[in-house]
């Protein structure tokens, strides 16, 4: 039995219309499953939609999807269900950062990094796993970030939100278990995306980049397509007696036992 194998699956992944997400997404969609891309930036999933559609065969679903609003969150995964019946993996890749020392941060940037990458995962599971438990199956992957485990300059509140998120997957690990409902989490390190070449137009942010990369003892730059192999895996059957595990994508960059 191929344990990678996601025919018949329904995967919804937030995030999905560029970057790790991205990948994300064809990595399931080449793997049988069919998928919903919750996102914001409706054209960009479209495209990506359009793209992996054509390449794959597979059914591609765009949910309009704002993370922060459980409202839109509560809609958009009504949408899923309604459109395929079920939500077999979610995947919660949707995030934002700037690099910014602490104290030169405002509680406006707080509420942002918090809202995206902390509420948001609290707010898709709450809406998912509520299905999940009632068909007594389900696997959720939550994307945090290596600045969770070890810190990051100019991460501060980023690394606290991500740190979140480990605890709080770890908890819905325990609790769901006996729901045969699994979560683990991947935390990626420095990852060639369009965010991080957002970022890289701050002078104080290409600074910091630059430097870690010399620190990454594989010497390059995370790619996205790194990075969904280990989601798929953890969602898969392959994976199917692991659960409330943290994985590092990172080249090395930390090695946390």
């Amino acid at each position: 039995m191929n344990g990678h194998d996601f025919a018949g699956k329904v995967a919804l992944v937030t995030g999905g219309a560029r970057g790790i997400g991205r990948a994300i997404v064809r990595a399931f969609a080449e793997a049988g499953a069919d998928v919903a891309i919750a996102d914001i930036r409706q054209e960009e999933a479209e495209a990506t939609a359009r793209e992996i559609r054509a390449t794959t065969g597979r059914a591609l679903l765009v949910v309009p999807m704002d993370v922060t609003s459980l409202e839109s969150v509560q809609r958009g995964c009504a949408q899923v269900l309604e459109q395929f019946g079920k939500i077999d993996v979610l995947v919660n890749n949707a995030g934002w950062d700037r690099i910014v020392p602490f104290l030169q941060t405002t509680p406006e940037l707080w509420e942002k990094v918090i809202a995206i990458n902390y509420r948001g995962v609290i707010h898709t599971c709450y809406a998912v796993l509520p299905h999940m438990v009632a068909r007594k199956q389900g696997s959720i992957v939550n994307i945090s970030s290596d600045a969770a485990r070890v810190g990051s300059l100019g991460e501060a509140i980023y690394a606290g939100a991500k740190a979140a998120v480990i605890a709080f997957s770890k908890t819905l690990a325990r609790e769901h278990a006996r729901d045969q409902i699994r979560v683990n989490v991947v935390c990626p390190g420095l990852t060639e995306t369009p965010l991080v070449q957002e970022m890289q137009q701050d002078e104080f942010a290409r600074k910091i980049l630059g430097a870690m990369v010399g620190y990454i003892p594989l010497k390059r730059l995370g790619q996205p397509e790194d990075v969904a192999p280990i989601v798929l895996f953890l969602a898969s059957e392959a994976a199917r007696y692991i659960t409330g595990q943290v994985i590092s994508v990172s080249g090395g960059l930390t090695m946390v036992g």
